[in-house]
């Protein structure tokens, strides 16, 4: 417990610098959110300077860079409507990351970026942990297939069957699945959107399939050459040996004594592969039509809607720290000599 207190106090200074780095950035980059929402059709040359200004001045883009992440940091709101002690109107004092608050979108002031986070985290989520689910389940025992065949064709067919997929870019992949099984292919399966409303099970089911798969096969590779690598060098260790020696069967010896040691690398994995999956799905739920977290992601830094980047930035931030921490935990379950102190 000590241990996960000491991590959970580090994710502070880590997501601080993480939120500070992504303003920064997004500072440096050409244009910004008022020619983008004020120019219309007609191109920023149509902007009117007046309301311009006014834009600016409404979301503080006319102030320096660090008035404006402490803005957005809070707990103080330094808006002109912010808190008193910083020459605001008194309000709406409180505000920012701080102070659970995302903001509203730029472009969409209606909207809360909160609120719509949340609603596409119910599609991204799901879609991630079965893309998760299913990239262990194919990957483990292809691992330890080619493990114990090692140097046979079975592992050399492995190999090459794992990496063509991981070569293969996810955009081409989406596309040959959405040819293959939908309306100009098989027809088996639908290629856009999510079911609606009251769907059923199955069609909920249906709809997932191909975003599922295309999430989770550039993860087999990866995840299964690690499972193999930790199972050779596990089963080429005195205790396998010894344990042989007795004349355990060798389902025994793998299963029981190699396979748990060999699953400490392919645990620590899991704090990279989960936030990535969520983080990094753009071109899946570009190519499904999904409105998910990535999507969401791509659209805020298209518009340059500062709140929203920074939103899914922040949101990957944190799954990465909590995917670390959940590795060290799983490591420590599967070896007891290992204990975080």
């Amino acid at each position: 417990m000590p241990y996960v207190l000491r991590r959970l106090l580090l994710f502070v200074p880590t997501l601080l610098g993480i939120t500070f780095l992504s303003f920064a950035l997004l500072q440096l980059a050409p244009g910004g959110p008022a020619e983008l929402a004020l120019a219309g059709s007609g191109g920023e040359g149509q902007v009117d300077a007046e309301a311009l200004t006014r834009f600016r001045r409404a979301y503080l883009l006319d102030q320096p860079l660090w008035k404006q992440y402490l803005h957005y940091l809070g707990p103080f709101d330094l808006s002109p409507e912010g808190h008193a002690w910083f020459g605001g109107s008194g309000a709406h004092p409180y505000g920012g990351l701080l102070a659970g608050d995302l903001k509203n979108e730029i472009h969409r002031p209606h909207v809360r970026v909160v609120d719509e986070l949340l609603r596409r985290l119910r599609v991204t989520v799901p879609l991630a942990f079965c893309a998760l689910l299913l990239g262990y389940l194919v990957a483990l025992p292809l691992g330890i297939l080619a493990a114990v065949r090692e140097r046979t064709f079975v592992d050399r067919a492995s190999v090459v069957f794992v990496f063509l997929l991981y070569c293969l870019p996810t955009f081409c992949a989406g596309l040959l699945l959405q040819l293959a099984f939908g309306a100009t292919g098989l027809g088996w399966l639908p290629v856009i959107g999510l079911a609606g409303e009251g769907a059923s099970f199955g069609q909920v089911l249906s709809h997932a399939v191909l975003p599922v798969l295309c999430l989770s096969y550039g993860s087999f590779a990866y995840l299964s050459r690690q499972m193999r690598a930790g199972l050779v060098e596990a089963l080429a260790s005195d205790f396998v040996r010894t344990a042989r020696a007795k004349g355990l069967p060798e389902h025994l010896v793998v299963g029981k004594h190699a396979l748990r040691n060999a699953l400490l690398p392919v645990a620590t994995l899991f704090a990279s592969v989960f936030p990535a999956l969520i983080g990094g799905s753009v071109i899946v739920e570009t190519i499904f039509d999904l409105p998910g977290v990535g999507r969401y992601a791509y659209e805020g830094l298209e518009q340059r809607d500062y709140f929203v980047v920074m939103a899914t930035t922040t949101l990957s931030g944190v799954m990465t720290c909590l995917g670390i921490l959940v590795s060290d935990l799983l490591t420590a379950a599967l070896d007891p000599r290992i204990r975080h102190g």
